[in-house]
């Protein structure tokens, strides 16, 4: 949900493997198939969806979508040159998949759970005479951006990205609440979580996300910033596929099992994420462990979203995943776009309920 972007190559035409011709993204942005392997999808749900997708290229800042429906892949379509197979800038729809990582450590025996203190596993980076709310604050607070302590987004982000150390920075930020309080979304906290990762595992959160979701069909991080001290970059600045994306997301909807039925992610540990624990000031949608949750079609849903509009979407009562990017370089909520793709996944879902 910021602006800073990665440095990455330009976009490309969806290719021929998915179904397309060269140019064919442009020519004939209706174009869609199954991704290679995958079940034969039937045309009927996917010819619903072909008006709907026509109009949607009127969102100027849209670039892919994809929808799956009981396990196979309806849509897969590029709009501007734009290519499902080509990884892009997820933001902040990262600290969704940060937020697995956890459960799967919790799972290991690697970290306690989330009640467990954050004090006493980023020890060495607490400010000197530290207030005593840091050491109330817990792993639980972190993921459900409830820690109390200011946020390092939003107008404040630039500064805090520009300090020498991003979590003493993080650590230092001053109480404007109690810890379990109000929702305050800061991505200082989600890296915060990615610091104890670290440290806990004596691995990187790359090396982690590589090895725990790698079971996962499709799965794959192309490339993930990082801080000055090398510290992979906790909720942001993480380059995927939207297939990729794709992929993870119906993992999730799938009770965190991969299409060969091996269990990748806790099931419980979903349902936990999943839970609404708090609710956001600007949009009032509940939000969990790195996840937020609406109604969409008059159906509960779980998406996780980053700046510009990179969206996944899990609907589990339609058996049904979406993940739809953006241009990563504009806002997407005070511009209207998030809205609209809310309500391009709403007519999605009801065209397929």
């Amino acid at each position: 949900m910021h602006r800073r972007s990665l440095l990455a190559a330009p976009l490309l035409l969806l290719t021929p493997r998915l179904g397309f011709t060269q140019g064919a993204a442009a020519e004939n942005p209706s174009a869609t198939a199954p991704p290679a392997g995958a079940p034969e999808a039937q045309a009927a749900p996917a010819d619903a969806l072909a008006p709907i997708l026509d109009r949607a290229a009127a969102l100027e800042p849209l670039r892919t979508v994809l929808v799956i429906k009981d396990g196979r892949r309806l849509i897969a379509r590029g709009y501007r040159g734009a290519s499902v197979e080509r990884p892009a800038n997820i933001k902040s729809a990262s600290k969704s998949i940060l937020a697995m990582l956890v459960g799967i450590a919790i799972d290991r025996g690697v970290l306690e759970g989330t009640d467990q203190k954050i004090a006493p596993l980023l020890k060495a980076d607490l400010p000197d005479n530290p207030d005593p709310r840091l050491h109330a604050i817990t792993l639980g607070n972190l993921l459900s951006m409830q820690a109390g302590l200011e946020r390092t987004s939003g107008p404040y982000y630039g500064q805090w990205i520009a300090s020498r150390n991003w979590v003493r920075a993080a650590l230092a930020r001053p109480f404007v609440d109690e810890p379990g309080g109000q929702m305050l979304y800061s991505t200082g906290s989600t890296h915060l979580v990615s610091a104890i990762l670290t440290r806990a595992t004596k691995r990187s959160t790359l090396a982690l996300a590589r090895d725990w979701l790698g079971p996962i069909e499709g799965f794959s991080i192309a490339s993930w910033e990082r801080d000055p001290q090398g510290l992979y970059f906790g909720g942001n600045q993480m380059a995927m596929t939207p297939a990729s994306l794709l992929a993870f997301a119906e993992c999730t909807r799938n009770g965190g099992r991969n299409r060969a039925g091996r269990q990748v992610i806790p099931q419980e540990w979903i349902a936990q994420c999943w839970q609404v624990r708090t609710r956001s000031r600007f949009t009032g949608d509940g939000y969990g462990y790195g996840w937020f949750t609406r109604d969409i079609a008059g159906v509960t849903t779980h998406y996780g979203w980053g700046y510009g509009g990179q969206m996944l979407y899990v609907v589990p009562a339609r058996g049904m995943s979406l993940v739809m990017t953006s241009d990563a370089g504009a806002p997407a909520g005070r511009t209207g776009h998030r809205d609209e793709l809310h309500r391009l996944a709403g007519e999605i879902v009801a065209a397929l309920g």
